[in-house]
């Protein structure tokens, strides 16, 4: 039996080897956990609706995914976001200022407009922190 398989474009995959259809530049996670976004628990707010309004007229989903998380984990940042890409994941936060989510989705159209991966802003480049 043949270890390759032709996918509906042409090209050929290993078996077992699983690709989605769709291919973003990146994946942003917005944690709304625990502790993200929990002003009643006196943390700053994830503005959520503004954020997805925003990502939706930029029209950034096909290239950028928006996903409004549960928990992220490093519960001692509040409003934390994770970036996964091809080459890797960046973390961020805390996003406690709307200038943040300003520069996320500044950051999300640059990409968008570029069809690539660009830098994110300084102001993002400063809330960067080492996950793992």
């Amino acid at each position: 039996m043949d270890a390759a398989m032709a996918t509906p474009s042409g090209k050929v995959e290993a078996e077992g080897e699983r690709r989605t259809k769709r291919k973003s530049l990146m994946q942003v996670l917005v944690c709304i956990g625990c502790c993200c976004g929990r002003v009643d628990r006196g943390k700053p707010e994830v503005p959520v609706d503004w954020l997805k309004a925003e990502w939706k007229a930029a029209r950034l989903n096909p290239y950028i995914q928006l996903t409004i998380s549960g928990c992220l984990g490093p519960c001692d940042l509040p409003n934390v976001i994770a970036v996964l890409t091809e080459t890797g994941q960046q973390w961020f936060g805390p996003l406690n200022q709307r200038e943040h989510f300003e520069a996320l989705v500044q950051w999300g159209r640059a990409c968008g407009a570029a069809r690539c991966v660009e830098p994110p802003p300084p102001v993002m480049q400063r809330l960067s922190f080492e996950r793992f």
